[in-house]
């Protein structure tokens, strides 16, 4: 677990400012939302596939023909990933790890040597240079083995120090922190605090300047700090002395190094949970800690732009994690399936068996496109990623949760048992049940799956906002208002007439042989989705943050046709290095069957839905009206604080 679940709730929640009128906002929620928008990046400086589909434009040449890892690259990775493997197969048992929640000292030294702390530490800086594609991989094999290992090693490296110095630390703490992490220095990152919800402006922690500026004066407490009980060195997010703005005072946020050594740091309590019980996370203090101004991270009130920048590409950890997981998960239901006898023939061959594998070994295929793709754009950095590392932390986590829940289900009372009780007793000891403790977390760290929805349909509509700023901002003059509102309206008149055309004529843009047709209905699907998000807009308006459903339907449709299209794009590249095979095309057939009737159905629930019911009877059960049905029950003693 880490602190980008928290982020998210911090800032991507509030980013509906656009949405709010201000007649809804007091002061406190002008301040969070206020330091949202400075922490947003609004800008596209490359061009986004996902931003693109949103706004009904398909563009196949970004992900077709599907980018390949170079072959030099390539081996580099396997050579690594291999020695690795050995590695933790003979010193790390996984069981072990979680019966005792810890992982052995001796795992993490011999970790340490071989530079795993390193591994997207530039090679000028002793560290091993890894590309991104590489790093999934190897995240991608270790989550495969051992959950609580991957995340000694991701959080490290995807949102603790490593991270952040690459994309915005001075050449300085380069060359001061960087090669202590191939010595086996472990990092963490510090935001959550524990009575701070989704509101940033209520971050107690202060970091304040001294009077001669060489050092900030840091206080506070942070909770779920990954890494935190044993890290060295830490990244800390902390309030700042506010500045004044064209007269109005605004609250700052900063990033800062620190080491873990420093006096006043207090590792006051490990967190336990229902999973990964082999992490280190915690709750730290600080008081009257010293911290050098050069530690500074980027510049004061940027801490959580900075987090935010990182957090895209920290978060595509999550995918090959949970793809890793997913193809054990696939290893298993096809050894169970052909192992187990069940009225005469393996449980694999029954019908209800056969929906499992077949689900299973099709997302796995997805998960694995969306992985690879999203690796190569991070290492071309010529594809701006925000919308599509949200998509893929969304659509893996989720789909890993269902594929673990079926392999429970396919291995029956085995895959609740744990893996030492059947090894005990003489049986396979596949994990299955610490998989499914493990992977629960995934769905909440990084931005819950809600927040990932809001994140999402709110750079969807961003285009649309942009358009239509002169018209939302109070200080347009009435004429300029009047001139801007007849261009935009002759504008959408043409736009969507034209994007309804469009989704009912869909062409497929390249020929992708037998999964062409799947390609025409992405084409089609996106220019029905662009005109359904604009009518959407324009019928709520200001109305239309409270319609999470809505927003959350329109997005899964997005997030099920990108699917589609790295899944196609993908497997038809497979089958072309080998035109006989023809397995991952009919894989990735199935797949796009499975994705149309979801995504039809989320069209259908647009207009035909229980939203309306669903939120008056929930407003009840608040008031307490149906507390009647908590009768008969041990009370579980909360009490508010």
């Amino acid at each position: 677990m880490n602190q980008g679940q928290d982020l998210q709730e911090k800032t991507e929640n509030e980013e509906s400012s656009n949405f709010i009128s201000p007649t809804e906002k007091n002061l406190e929620k002008r301040d969070a939302l206020e330091i949202a928008e400075d922490a947003r990046e609004t800008e596209y400086r490359n061009p986004s596939f996902g931003g693109k589909l949103f706004m009904g434009d398909f563009d196949p040449s970004m992900i077709f023909p599907f980018p390949e890892q170079s072959e030099a690259d390539k081996r580099e990775g396997d050579v690594f990933i291999e020695k690795l493997e050995k590695f933790l197969v003979q010193h790390l048992d996984p069981e072990e790890v979680d019966k005792n929640h810890s992982i052995p000292e001796e795992v993490i030294k011999g970790l340490a040597e071989m530079g795993v702390f390193a591994l997207k530490i530039p090679k000028e800086y002793n560290g091993l240079g890894f590309s991104q594609t590489n790093y999934n991989r190897i995240v991608m094999k270790v989550a495969s083995y051992c959950g609580a290992t991957a995340v000694l090693i991701s959080a490290h490296q995807s949102i603790g120090v490593p991270q952040p110095l690459l994309m915005y630390g001075t050449e300085e703490q380069k060359k001061k922190f960087f090669p202590r992490f191939r010595t086996g220095a472990i990092s963490a990152f510090a935001l959550t605090e524990e009575d701070v919800g989704s509101d940033p402006a209520k971050m107690s922690s202060f970091a304040e300047l001294s009077a001669d500026g060489t050092h900030y004066i840091l206080n506070g407490t942070k909770l779920w700090c990954t890494n935190g009980t044993i890290a060295d060195i830490i990244v800390v997010m902390a309030k700042t002395k506010p500045k004044m703005v064209r007269g109005v005072e605004k609250k700052q946020i900063s990033a800062f190094i620190l080491e873990m050594n420093s006096p006043g740091v207090e590792v006051v309590h490990r967190c336990e949970f229902m999973g990964l019980h082999g992490i280190y996370n915690g709750v730290i203090k600080f008081t009257n800690v010293k911290i050098p101004a050069e530690n500074l991270i980027w510049k004061e009130g940027r801490g959580l732009a900075m987090a935010l920048g990182t957090i895209n590409v920290g978060r595509l950890t999550l995918p090959a994690a949970s793809l890793g997981s997913a193809k054990q998960c696939l290893s298993i239901v096809r050894q169970w399936g052909n192992e187990r006898i069940q009225w005469g023939l393996p449980i694999g061959k029954h019908e209800a068996g056969r929906q499992k594998l077949a689900y299973i070994a099709a997302t796995t295929l997805a998960m694995e496109a969306i992985t690879l793709l999203l690796s190569s754009w991070a290492d071309e950095k010529k594809v701006d990623i925000r919308i599509e590392a949200a998509m893929a932390k969304y659509f893996c986590t989720e789909e890993l949760w269902k594929i673990t829940d079926m392999t429970m289900q396919f291995r029956g009372g085995r895959g609740y048992e744990t893996a030492r009780s059947l090894k005990a007793r003489g049986e396979e000891p596949f994990p299955v049940e610490r998989a499914m403790r493990d992977c629960r977390i995934n769905m909440i760290l990084e931005g819950t799956s809600e927040i990932m929805k809001l994140f999402l349909a709110r750079e969807a509509m961003d285009p649309h906002l942009q358009k239509a700023s002169a018209l939302l901002s109070g200080k347009t003059p009435v004429g300029t208002k009047i001139t801007k509102g007849i261009k935009l309206g002759l504008h959408y008149a043409f736009w969507v007439p034209k994007q309804w055309l469009l989704s009912l004529f869909g062409t497929s843009p390249v020929d992708l042989g037998p999964l062409t047709p799947q390609f025409r209905y992405v084409n089609k699907n996106c220019r029905k989705l662009s005109y359904k998000l604009f009518y959407y807009m324009a019928k709520y308006r200001q109305k239309l943050e409270r319609k999470q459903m809505i927003l959350g339907r329109l997005v899964d449709v997005g997030t099920y046709l990108f699917a589609m299209a790295a899944t196609c794009s993908y497997a038809y590249a497979q089958h072309k290095k080998n035109p006989n095979d023809r397995s991952f095309i009919e894989l990735a057939d199935h797949f796009c069957a499975l994705m149309r009737r979801r995504i039809e159905k989320s069209f259908e629930d647009l207009d035909e839905n229980d939203d309306k019911s669903a939120n008056a009877i929930a407003s009840r059960v608040l008031d307490g009206e149906f507390e009647r049905l908590e009768k008969g029950v041990i009370p579980s003693q909360y009490k508010k604080n």
